[in-house]
C-alpha cells in the first residue's frame, strides 16, 4: 500500500502521477458516457443537442480549471483559462475545414459524430507526442520559445493574408497517398471504416477502407496541422506541460461537441480568423518582449486574448446579421 501510494505522488512532467490519473479518469468517463450512453446508436445530431452536450464539457473543463486555480494556485489556473481560450479559438477554424470534408465524401450527418468521436482519440494521442516533445525542446533549450514566437508571428501575419482561402480537398497529399496505397470503396457501407469486397483483378474477397475512414484520416491530419499553431501558442503562455495537455484536450473536446451547431453558423464568423490572427501575432510578440518589459503577467494575456476574440465574434455577427442560409439550409 505505502508502494502504491508512493507511486501515486512520484513526479512525471512536473506533476504527481494522481493529478495525471485523475485528469485522464475525467476524459476517459467523458467519452465513455458520450459514447456508451448518449450515442451508442449512429443518428442525426441537431443544434439543440450540439448545444448542449457542448455546454456539459465547457462546464467540466471550467470546474477542472478551477480545481487548477484552487490546487496549483491562481498563476496555473489562469494559464490555463488562457490556454484553454487560445485552443477553443483556433480549433473554431477546424470546424469550417472538417465540414468541407464531410461535404466532399458526403457523409451524412448521423455517421459523423461517429467519425467526430474515433477521431478524438487520435488527437489525444497525437497532442501528447506534440507536447512532450515541445515541453523538451523548452527544458533542454529555453531560446526555442523565441522560435516559437517567431513562428506565431509569420503565422498570424499569412493567417490575416490568406484568411479568405479555400481548402482544396480533392488534392490534398494525404487524400492522394491514401487512394494509391489502400483498396478503397467507391461509397459508404453504413457506419463501417472497413468492409470485405472482392479484389476486381482476382476475385478473391480482401480488405477495403470506405470513405468514412479516408474522412476520419483527413479530419486526424486536419488536427494535425492546426496543432502546429496551437501547441507553441500555449506553450508561449505556459511552459508547464500540464496545464498545456489538459487545456488542449479539455478545449478540443468542447468543440467536437459543439460541431453540429457550428457547422450550420460557420459563415457568420467571418471576421474570426482575422482576430486569431492578432492573437497569434500578440502571442508571438510577447515572448520577445519579456527581455525588454518582463515577463507580462497571465491575466493581461487572458485579457487581451479574449478581447481580441470577443471582438471578431462581435463584429462578424454584426457584419454577417443579413445572412439567413449556409450550404442551402435555413439558421
Amino acid at each position: 500500500m505505502e508502494t502504491l501510494i508512493e507511486l501515486l505522488h512520484s513526479p512525471f512532467l512536473g506533476k504527481p502521477a494522481w493529478i495525471w490519473l485523475l485528469f485522464a479518469g475525467v476524459v476517459v468517463t467523458l467519452l465513455s458516457f458520450d459514447l456508451g450512453v448518449l450515442h451508442k446508436d449512429d443518428r442525426e445530431i441537431g443544434v439543440k443537442e450540439s448545444l448542449l452536450l457542448s455546454a456539459g464539457y465547457i462546464g467540466v473543463a471550467l470546474l477542472f480549471g478551477a480545481w487548477v486555480w484552487w490546487f496549483l494556485g491562481a498563476q496555473s489556473g489562469t494559464e490555463y483559462f488562457t490556454g484553454f481560450l487560445i485552443e477553443k479559438s483556433l480549433s473554431m477554424d477546424n470546424v469550417f475545414v472538417i465540414a468541407l470534408i464531410f461535404s466532399y465524401f458526403a457523409i451524412p450527418r448521423e455517421y459523423q459524430h461517429r467519425v467526430l468521436f474515433w477521431g478524438i482519440l487520435g488527437v489525444i494521442v497525437l497532442r501528447a507526442i506534440m507536447i512532450g516533445l515541445g515541453a523538451a525542446l523548452v527544458t533542454g533549450f529555453s531560446w526555442i520559445l523565441y522560435v516559437f514566437g517567431a513562428f506565431l508571428v509569420v503565422t498570424g501575419i499569412k493567417m490575416w493574408i490568406v484568411a479568405d482561402h479555400m481548402p482544396d480537398i480533392a488534392n490534398n497529399p494525404l487524400l492522394k497517398f491514401l487512394r494509391k496505397h489502400l483498396r478503397v470503396t467507391q461509397g459508404l457501407h453504413g457506419n463501417a471504416f472497413f468492409v470485405q469486397q472482392a479484389d476486381p483483378a482476382s476475385g478473391k474477397m480482401a480488405r477495403a477502407a470506405t470513405p468514412l475512414f479516408l474522412a476520419l484520416c483527413l479530419v486526424e491530419f486536419v488536427d494535425l496541422v492546426f496543432a502546429v499553431d496551437s501547441v507553441p501558442a500555449i506553450f508561449a503562455i505556459t511552459s508547464d506541460p500540464f496545464i498545456v495537455y489538459t487545456s488542449n484536450i479539455f478545449a478540443i473536446l468542447g468543440l467536437r461537441a459543439l460541431y453540429f451547431a457550428l457547422a450550420a453558423m460557420i459563415h457568420r464568423f467571418t471576421y474570426l480568423k482575422y482576430a486569431l490572427a492578432l492573437v497569434l501575432v500578440f502571442i508571438g510578440t510577447k515572448i520577445f518582449l519579456v527581455g525588454i518589459i518582463g515577463k507580462i503577467p497571465a491575466a493581461v494575456s487572458l485579457t487581451v486574448t479574449f478581447g481580441l476574440i470577443a471582438g471578431g465574434v462581435i463584429v462578424s455577427l454584426w457584419k454577417t446579421r443579413e445572412a439567413k442560409t449556409v450550404l442551402g439550409k435555413s439558421i
